[in-house]
């Protein structure tokens, strides 16, 4: 199998927490799982630009970045926070290596809004650097930082990056680590399988609001771009990689569409 994993900061940023979903993640690699990683890092750099006296503004859930805020993503994504992780990974027995998605044009971006300043969409993904790594047992962790066409630097979105990259990559599947346990109903029931059309409806009845949408909306650019499947997870669930790539059912499964018609009926019933 052919995995990508994002790993939202806010995991990261705990040292138990980090060498834990390390420990995970060298032990699904061992097992044979071709695996890349993609992380986060954004309440690590709200934290760096608040110590130096700069406050963070977001527009649409998206960090407006100018010149002096791309250069502390530089610092913290793909210095610290890419740095410890690999660490981490290495500590565990992988054998892990930091990139970003400039690396050798992994992924290439344009400005996605004038207002947001150095905040970029992925146009373009060229994973052979991945293959080349992944072919010979090395774990590749990408800081989401992409690079443009002239050689701008830009911050992307980690949800955005991560299936930008899984689907150029012909991921099997994508993990999202976060701190929900899976996609809620309207009772707040978690929904064990969702296909794109329960994910737009979801969204559409507002039941899926703010985050989650963004989440949702992610996960169906994913199964659409040739992802089989999607799982969206609580990343400090004990176990939670090794369980998921045990083949346990937990949080929620995205796909592109209902096998049968039974996934089709249990959907109906959850939005009603």
């Amino acid at each position: 199998m052919k995995a990508l994993v994002k790993i939202g900061g806010s995991l990261l940023d705990d040292a138990a927490s980090r060498n834990e979903l390390a420990r995970q993640l060298a032990q699904a690699a061992k097992s044979g799982v071709i695996l890349t990683v993609v992380h986060g890092g954004g309440k690590q750099m709200t934290r760096f630009l608040e110590e130096r006296g700069v406050k963070s503004r977001f527009v649409r859930g998206l960090r407006v970045t100018g010149e002096d805020t791309i250069d502390a993503v530089l610092k913290v994504l793909a210095g610290t926070v890419n740095t410890q992780l690999v660490a981490a990974l290495n500590a565990a027995g992988a054998k892990a290596v930091g990139l970003t998605g400039i690396d050798a044009g992994l992924a290439i971006a344009e400005q996605l809004d004038a207002e947001l300043g150095f905040v970029g969409r992925v146009i373009s993904c060229e994973t052979k650097l991945l293959d080349t790594l992944t072919h010979a047992h090395y774990l590749p962790a990408i800081a989401c930082i992409a690079g443009g066409e002239r050689g701008e630097i830009f911050n992307v979105n980690g949800d955005s990056m991560a299936v930008a990259v899984a689907s150029a990559w012909e991921a099997d599947r994508l993990v999202f680590l976060t701190d929900v346990a899976g996609v809620l109903d309207a009772n707040k029931a978690i929904i064990p399988v969702l296909t794109v059309e329960g994910c737009r409806e979801l969204i559409a009845n507002g039941v899926a609001r703010e985050g989650m949408q963004a989440k949702l909306n992610a996960a169906t650019d994913a199964v659409t771009g040739g992802v089989a499947e999607v799982r969206i997870v609580k990343g400090s669930e004990p176990n939670i990689v090794s369980r998921i790539f045990a083949g346990e059912e937990i949080g929620t499964r995205i796909v592109e569409r209902a096998q049968g018609n039974s996934l089709l009926n249990f959907e109906a019933a959850l939005l009603q």
